[in-house]
């Protein structure tokens, strides 16, 4: 049986880990490097590393901070951010990412996703896809939430893992930083539909969410920033809870 994995969040804006709610209102949360550190020692089982603003501001990821990151850590690293072309997912693999993460650059361009799985492995490429109820369907958002396309999310979950994606990154924006539980509904039918790893974000709030995603949601990894960051819920604690109730992970 694979193990579960618990993975904190670094949303990265101007070179500080930031934390917000629905995408906004955001709070320094401290150093991306001692962060890293932190988790890598606390027996996280990977990172997830976010240029939040790269996107919208038309520029790459802050590669220098992805070396520093890199050095301080022993366990695999995510990287997103302004990657648009081979040649970013090149110089983020060279700086220490084990996986790149794609969100708004495979919108205007899905061809990336196939072309990168073939260059890098599928493994090495994340759909990260941030999703939001619009009253009768879930949409896709891109741009760190401030754009709203017109792709309906189910259907573009799909259309990721077709094109060679390895994994599927969901994040809720209307759960984003409420800590009132991960979209267990949306989450459900979409470890049903695809047949590679889905990571839930967007909502953790306490140990009991973690495992009804797991349980309920049959999702391969749960990841959280705020619980994490601020010390409200230590990981090993998490672990330890989870273990305990059945559910396969790294202690």
């Amino acid at each position: 049986m694979l193990c579960k994995r618990i993975i904190p969040c670094l949303d990265v804006k101007d070179g500080r880990v930031v934390k917000g709610t629905n995408f906004v209102n955001l709070i320094d949360a401290g150093s991306p490097v001692e962060l890293a550190d932190r988790y890598s020692k606390e027996g996280a089982d990977e990172l997830v590393f976010l240029d939040i603003t790269a996107s919208a501001e038309k520029r790459k990821t802050l590669v220098g901070l992805v070396k520093d990151v890199a050095k301080a850590i022993r366990i695999p690293f995510t990287v997103g951010g302004g990657i648009s072309e081979l040649h970013d997912i090149e110089l983020l693999l060279k700086a220490g990412a084990d996986k790149i993460s794609l969100n708004s650059s495979i919108v205007k361009n899905p061809e990336l996703i196939t072309k990168a799985s073939r260059q890098f492995g599928s493994q090495a490429v994340v759909a990260a896809i941030d999703v939001k109820f619009n009253g009768s369907d879930y949409k896709v958002y891109i741009k760190g939430g401030r754009e709203k396309t017109d792709l309906i999310a189910m259907e573009w979950c799909r259309r990721v893992t077709e094109l060679g994606a390895g994994e599927i990154l969901l994040t809720s924006m209307d759960r984003d930083g409420t800590k009132e539980g991960y979209d267990l509904k949306f989450l459900k039918e979409l470890s049903s539909v695809v047949s590679v790893p889905v990571i839930a974000s967007g909502g953790a709030g306490k140990k009991e969410d973690f495992l009804r995603a797991f349980k309920e949601a049959d999702v391969d990894a749960c990841l959280a920033a705020s619980l994490f960051h601020f010390n409200i819920l230590p990981i090993k604690e998490l672990k330890n809870y989870l273990k305990e109730n059945g559910i396969a992970v790294r202690i």
